[in-house]
């Protein structure tokens, strides 16, 4: 299977490398010195199961590629509009787009039913640049729960004992091209669940990241630091149960959200999005937080907890000029 990871940062060159460990082809786009180090030196996975090496085929352009049997997108929300021009030298008549990526995605309303049915989401996908490119028929989504860095170009250092990714297709079909795609995965040392109810898996997801994300970047601090003060574990609680209502108001099963703070709190890893805000990158401010707020604005369900945060989360984004509405 000919795969390429568009966006071989810290989940997506942790994604490359189990591909790679497993006998895909695999070929990945990235940038700057860590493409360097790639064509130099190849790909290396620091994990808790195991240190792995590999050389896939590295460009910073997808013509360079041709077309692909699965092109896995794992680049920062921010940047979509401007890689969609990039993934059509990738696509064949069969090929399958995952995106590997935090918060609402862009394809959240295909196949979805109801009166939200194919409603285009427009802050995250402006123009419709990334619908018209992938076509959300070809769409694959993917939740990853892996706790990665690039610990120097060229390294991905993995913290997670278990390193986990659901995949889904938006409508619920069964999917060859999926299936093959998990059991690559899982050959890789992955841990790999198939659902047809990818939006479940979203929102479970989103729950922690609407919490550990803003109060991360509020608190300057890992979870286990912030959620220490009784305080703002009770703020996490409300904010846990508001993102859930949203989830549930569209007819999602986001799990128990009474358990957000307790997962959030063992943990010592620096949420990504305030990653991000100490190293100057842009912040995925909309798909994690401002899109699920105009959802919960559509759903007609209060968030007076998430507005409050969320205002405070854009404010210091903005003030570190790392984010423009």
């Amino acid at each position: 299977m000919k795969v390429c990871v568009y966006g071989a940062g810290a989940v997506g060159g942790h994604i490359a490398g189990r591909l790679m460990r497993a006998g895909a082809d695999v070929s990945v786009i990235a940038r700057g010195p860590h493409l360097a180090a790639i064509r130099e030196n190849g790909l290396l996975i620091e994990a808790k199961d195991g240190t792995f090496h590999g050389r896939p085929k590295a460009t910073d352009d997808a013509r360079d590629i041709g077309e692909q049997d699965i092109v896995i997108v794992s680049v920062k929300a921010p940047s979509l509009p401007q890689i969609a021009g990039g993934l059509r030298p990738l696509l064949g008549a069969g090929t399958r787009v995952v995106f590997a990526m935090n918060g609402i995605p862009w394809w959240y309303f295909h196949a979805h039913g109801g009166p939200f049915d194919a409603r285009r989401l427009d802050r995250i996908d402006p123009g419709g640049r990334v619908w018209s490119a992938a076509s959300p028929d070809r769409v694959i989504g993917a939740i990853a729960y892996t706790a990665c860095t690039v610990s120097r170009p060229g390294v991905i250092h993995a913290e997670n004992l278990r390193n986990r990714i659901i995949l889904g297709r938006p409508d619920g079909v069964p999917d060859e091209q999926t299936d093959r795609l998990a059991a690559l995965l899982a050959a890789g040392g992955l841990e790999i669940e198939v659902t047809d109810r990818i939006r479940d898996a979203i929102w479970a997801k989103l729950l922690m990241n609407l919490t550990g994300g803003t109060l991360g970047v509020l608190a300057a601090s890992a979870m286990r630091d912030a959620l220490s003060h009784p305080i703002l574990g009770d703020v996490a609680d409300r904010i846990a149960a508001e993102g859930a209502a949203i989830a549930q108001a569209l007819g999602c099963d986001p799990g128990d959200h009474g358990t957000v703070r307790a997962r959030l709190s063992v943990s010592g890893h620096k949420q990504s999005i305030l990653q991000d805000l100490e190293l100057g990158r842009a912040m995925e401010i909309d798909a994690l937080f401002r899109v699920p707020l105009e959802i919960a604005r559509l759903a007609d369900v209060p968030t007076p907890t998430l507005d409050v945060v969320v205002a405070l989360v854009i404010q210091r984004a903005k003030a570190a000029g790392l984010y423009a509405e």
